[in-house]
């Protein structure tokens, strides 16, 4: 039986998850900056978004290109527990993680042991050609498993669909609704649709055909600004968004606290 949401964002529709991309991490060929100063900038980031009323806020290695496929060092994962650690302490939102590129058990680790109640996992179900290479060891049967083994079942799993920045030629034949309902099988506890690459609008049509196909909840993953953000909840049961509330609209900038504002009351309205 899957986890219910509700329980987790206080509400079932229009969820808003806001990203905290963290600087490099040690030993990324960008890091360039000491941990006490990527957890500040994580901090801060979140506290903006939590002011301006976002429902959660999910923090990623976005900086950490080229990342490796499925397996991180320690260093990566000590680092993320120290951000979200801190994180936790300075906000009262629920909160995700997420360790490029498919680290999910990793995630799921450091989740638990910073009181994060959701993880966003890539490769799941099925198989695709991503530009980390060849992600094709679907991951929902090791992670349900590892998230049962560390006493976990209270942390939600956010399963992506058909896996942006990949090719999914080797799954052609399979519609976005076989996506959704073979994730839903798979024991994934929320959908993820987003469009081809970060910062791409999620297509609508995308959106509609995995909310039909499942009753689990759906979330538009990439490509959301205050323009288009209601449109999309009309669709989605809710939104992850980073790029458009960055310094300037994109992700590699800081989060910028009237963008962020702007989205909720757009939201709202």
């Amino acid at each position: 039986m899957s986890i219910d949401l509700s329980d987790i964002f206080g509400r079932e529709r229009d969820i808003l998850i806001g990203m905290v991309h963290v600087h490099a991490l040690p030993g990324t060929p960008g890091s360039n900056a000491e941990p006490d100063v990527i957890v500040s900038q994580a901090v801060e980031e979140a506290r903006i978004l939590a002011e301006a009323g976002f429902d959660a806020v999910m923090i990623e290695n976005m900086h950490d290109t080229p990342y490796m496929l499925r397996n991180v060092g320690p260093e990566i994962v000590a680092c993320m527990t120290a951000v979200t650690t801190a994180v936790r302490a300075a906000v009262d939102v629920p909160l995700g993680v997420q360790i490029l590129a498919g680290a999910n058990q990793a995630a799921m680790a450091v989740a638990h042991a910073t009181g994060a109640q959701f993880i966003r996992a890539e490769g799941f179900c099925f198989a695709a050609i991503a530009d980390e290479g060849i992600m094709n060891d679907a991951d929902a049967g090791p992670l349900l498993r590892y998230r049962r083994a560390i006493d976990a079942d209270h942390i939600a799993i956010l399963a992506d669909i058909r896996k942006k920045h990949s090719s999914h030629s080797i799954t052609a034949d399979l519609s976005i609704a076989d996506w959704a309902h073979g994730a839903e099988f798979m024991g994934a506890d929320g959908i993820i649709v987003t469009g081809q690459a970060t910062g791409d609008p999620t297509p609508t049509e995308d959106v509609l055909a995995a909310t039909a196909a499942t009753g689990l909840p759906v979330f538009a993953g990439s490509g959301i600004t205050d323009a288009s953000i209601r449109k999309t909840l009309d669709a989605a049961h809710g939104a992850i968004v980073g790029s458009s509330l960055k310094e300037g609209g994109h992700w590699r900038n800081k989060v910028d606290h009237q963008r962020a504002t702007n989205l909720v009351a757009s939201r709202n309205s």
